[in-house]
């Protein structure tokens, strides 16, 4: 795993309940660390029965603490330092035992005091055992706990340690990832702004079970709806037929079709701040697509007609209504790479373009690299080296806050 700037030299306290599902803790702990966040852990009396502080520290780089009543100068007001150095508080798990404590605002302990004495968001994943989450008493508890502000995650439907199955487990730690970065960049640079990304091909049907499409992952929107969550905004990740996990905090609206990415384009555009075109749409689709299936045999024909243009589609709305204030196009290309893009740029009326050489080793589909040149519309060129797709979106991310912020200054 790479560095992830939203948690890059962020303090998170993770906190550790007496339950089976503690292992899954470690996970995390080792998660958030290689992402170049600084954990400290908190462990419960009955959470090192299951998992060690030697575990933690190993994992961590950093002390692993327990009691409340360690004599030692360094660790007088334990409690207080720990909760005023947290950016963010993570329970996982958390047991109903624990959830219990903290609805009646008991201090019994290490962890139980700090989360009394914390100004940080906190956030907890419950995990117990189908009855316990499903007794009046723990979903009491829980409504509790989210009307104080605690963001409750999960839990998760599946078999429990008892051999039951319902709900009660607790989340996977790269779910759990997902809304800690949600919580550490809700106040970035993007907060308040709403952000449309399109991601993936389109597939155009030629009879029901065929279709034309391309070889689009979705990777690299994917990544830039992500970039856009960790700055704080509104997301709306518009995808095509791929099978990639919904970034947390983004509004996902599946379509199909040129046509159907379209609509959904327009309609959400209205209102957006910025839209990032990053989907590889079909040019081209079959004028009449057969009803039933084309039964193998003669040489086939199909007559193909250009696709809607859904940028040029857009730039009428957008003279009429001045939204999306930034937009941001992207060019597969296989030759002439600057001249085919700044055209598109120009006839599109777009404030930047991403372009990227297909055939270039690991800067074609399907891949966890790119490769880019981003132009603007003054005609500035820059090549940045290849590198992740999430490096990648890092990057374009910070020119769109920077078009943003060019665009808030003009008279």
């Amino acid at each position: 795993m790479e560095p992830i700037p939203v948690l890059k030299g962020r303090r998170i306290l993770l906190g550790v309940t007496g339950g089976i599902a503690a292992y899954k803790a470690a996970d995390l702990a080792s998660k958030l660390t290689q992402a170049g966040a600084l954990v400290d852990v908190v462990l419960t009396e009955a959470a090192a029965r299951f998992v060690t502080p030697l575990t933690f520290q190993a994992l961590t780089g950093r002390p692993v603490y327990g009691d409340l009543w360690t004599p030692t100068a360094e660790t007088a007001l334990l409690h207080v330092a720990l909760a005023e150095a947290a950016e963010l508080v993570v329970i996982a798990p958390a047991t109903a035992d624990f959830i219990a404590r903290q609805a009646l605002g008991l201090a019994n302990d290490l962890l139980s005091a700090l989360c009394l004495a914390t100004r940080a968001p906190v956030l907890i994943a419950p995990a117990m055992d189908v009855q316990m989450w499903a007794h009046p008493a723990t979903q009491e508890n829980v409504e509790r706990l989210r009307q104080r502000g605690v963001e409750v995650v999960g839990p998760a439907y599946g078999r429990m340690a008892s051999g039951l199955e319902g709900w009660g487990r607790m989340v996977e730690p790269e779910a759990l990832l997902g809304h800690i970065r949600r919580a550490l960049g809700r106040r970035g640079p993007l907060a308040g702004r709403r952000v449309v990304v399109t991601a993936g091909p389109t597939y155009e049907p030629i009879d029901p079970v065929r279709f034309i499409g391309n070889r689009s992952s979705g990777k690299q929107g994917f990544a830039l709806a992500q970039a856009a969550l960790d700055r704080g905004a509104d997301v709306v990740l518009i995808a095509g037929p791929v099978a990639l996990a919904t970034p947390v905090g983004a509004r996902r609206i599946d379509v199909g079709t040129a046509a159907e990415m379209a609509e959904a384009v327009w309609r959400e555009a209205e209102e957006a701040d910025v839209l990032l075109m990053a989907a590889a749409v079909a040019d081209y689709r079959p004028a009449q697509p057969h009803p039933v299936k084309i039964k193998k045999g003669a040489p086939l024909t199909l007559d193909l007609v250009p696709t809607v243009d859904i940028l040029e589609g857009l730039a009428a709305r957008r003279a009429a209504r001045g939204r999306p204030r930034v937009v941001v196009g992207f060019a597969a290309e296989t030759e002439a790479l600057v001249e085919n893009a700044r055209a598109k740029l120009l006839a599109k009326g777009l404030d930047l373009i991403a372009a990227n050489d297909v055939t270039e080793p690991g800067a074609g589909f399907a891949t966890d690299t790119n490769r880019i040149t981003l132009i603007d519309a003054r005609g500035q060129v820059e090549t940045l080296p290849l590198m992740s797709k999430a490096a990648v979106a890092e990057a374009l991310l910070d020119r769109v806050v920077a078009l943003l912020e060019e665009k808030a200054k003009a008279p």
